[in-house]
């Protein structure tokens, strides 16, 4: 209902923003991430918003990139995740980390967020494995565009996320996407 909020920002006491939007103040839940590289009170403003209505309570969920309310999206989907939840997931580690940890398959990794148990890790890595990998965090936990390449043909060749990731690993820094692929075949055909 709600996409984009455009205002000055009128307070900020984590993990609430208040957005004045023409005189009309929106209350808004951003994650940590967020709230860390906010500008200074009176500054102009923009957020990529998320709506949520419940029984109890309208609330107002923002974010300052398209990839962390894609991640938080995702992480509400599931099952047993609501949306404090996944504002603590997004707030304990970036959507790269998290994208990296989905593919990798590191339940340790989420441990390590405050709320988040050993069964709810496995299970967000479960439920997310497919869905942030390659696509949202390909890019930022990856480093070059030969290795997106690189990444993509492993996974069209029939490898899992977790087999691709770690022969990228292997990989010198710069390489072409075809000698990276011989050397990713090579290094997967030993394992």
């Amino acid at each position: 209902m709600i996409g984009k909020l455009t205002g000055t920002l009128s307070d900020k006491n984590p993990p609430q923003v208040l957005v004045d939007c023409n005189g009309v103040g929106y209350e808004v839940h951003v994650p940590m991430s967020t709230f860390y590289n906010l500008p200074e009170l009176g500054s102009k403003l923009s957020l990529l918003t998320h709506f949520v209505v419940r029984e109890d309570a309208q609330i107002l969920y923002g974010f300052a990139s398209a990839q962390e309310r894609e991640a938080f999206r995702q992480l509400i989907k599931i099952s047993g995740v609501g949306p404090r939840t996944a504002l603590s997931v997004l707030s304990g580690m970036s959507v790269a980390e998290l994208a990296q940890a989905v593919t990798l398959q590191e339940a340790g990794r989420l441990v390590k967020v405050p709320g988040i148990g050993k069964k709810t890790a496995e299970r967000l890595l479960l439920e997310l494995k497919g869905k942030l990998g390659p696509d949202i965090g390909a890019s930022a936990s990856v480093g070059s565009a030969s290795q997106v390449d690189i990444l993509q043909a492993l996974l069209a060749l029939g490898y899992s996320d977790k087999e691709a990731a770690l022969a990228l690993k292997a990989l010198p820094g710069e390489v072409g996407v075809s000698e990276g692929i011989k050397l990713a075949l090579k290094a997967l055909s030993k394992s």
